[in-house]
């Protein structure tokens, strides 16, 4: 069975909402602290920044993957049950404005929001008390683009033109993946290049989200070198 590419389902009728789940998923975020944290960490120079960062994070939970994809959140009573819905065109003004620095800044963001979860959901990350075990995985990924404008897309090791993304992922013998950091990246990037940085910030991460048992990190052989096996499991803060 294949869906067909003519028709586009759109919840137009005021009565109706197409991701009610959007309402717990975001409630759940601003009691972690998410609205907090986006305040008081991220200095875009933009009109309602936490609204607009906001706005992309449940259109990203309700499926979208385009900046026109967040066009959803407009359909139907959405209005009617969240309040600071920006256009598509707004939001993609605010996420062109974005530079490193403020990518490392939302970086800052989602490990404390990650640690705010884990005190209100205490088994997210089970298993990992100081009788425990928990796991951190490093690797990347290339996710093909197309488009000869396309910033940073290049042909890597699997002769695909894309871009490449690195992630650290924790679990446990009890609790299911959760990723702690992620990074998208020149297509021809080496593997490794910054995964020192990214095992450090993804063991602090789970360090403040309440791993306090033995932490093993796991990656392949092409992450073998000085710069990740050199690292230790312990506490650090937060920056």
């Amino acid at each position: 069975m294949k869906a067909s590419h003519t028709i586009r389902p759109v919840f137009d009728d005021p009565n109706l909402v197409s991701s009610a789940g959007l309402v717990p998923a975001l409630r759940l975020g601003e009691a972690a602290g998410l609205h907090d944290f986006l305040e008081q960490r991220l200095s875009l120079d933009s009109p309602n920044p936490v609204t607009k960062a906001t706005s992309v994070i449940g259109g990203m939970l309700a499926g979208a993957d385009s900046i026109d994809d967040l066009d959803l959140l407009r359909h139907g009573g959405m209005s009617r049950i969240f309040g600071g819905i920006r256009a598509p065109s707004t939001l993609g003004t605010y996420l062109r404005a974005f530079t490193h620095g403020h990518v490392q800044q939302l970086d800052a963001v989602s490990s404390r929001v990650l640690a705010g979860l884990t005190e209100r959901v205490p088994d997210l990350i089970a298993g990992a008390d100081a009788e425990g075990l928990a796991f951190i995985d490093v690797d990347d990924t290339i996710r093909e683009v197309h488009g000869y404008a396309k910033q940073g897309a290049a042909y890597g090791y699997s002769k695909v033109r894309g871009l490449n993304a690195q992630l650290a992922v924790c679990s446990t013998p009890l609790a299911a993946p959760l990723i702690l950091g992620a990074r998208l990246r020149r297509g021809n990037v080496a593997s490794a290049t910054g995964a020192a940085r990214m095992l450090a910030q993804a063991i602090t991460t789970a360090r403040a989200a309440g791993v306090t048992g033995r932490i093993l990190a796991r990656a392949d052989s092409a992450y073998y070198g000085h710069g990740v096996c050199r690292h230790r499991a312990a506490p650090r803060r937060l920056v």
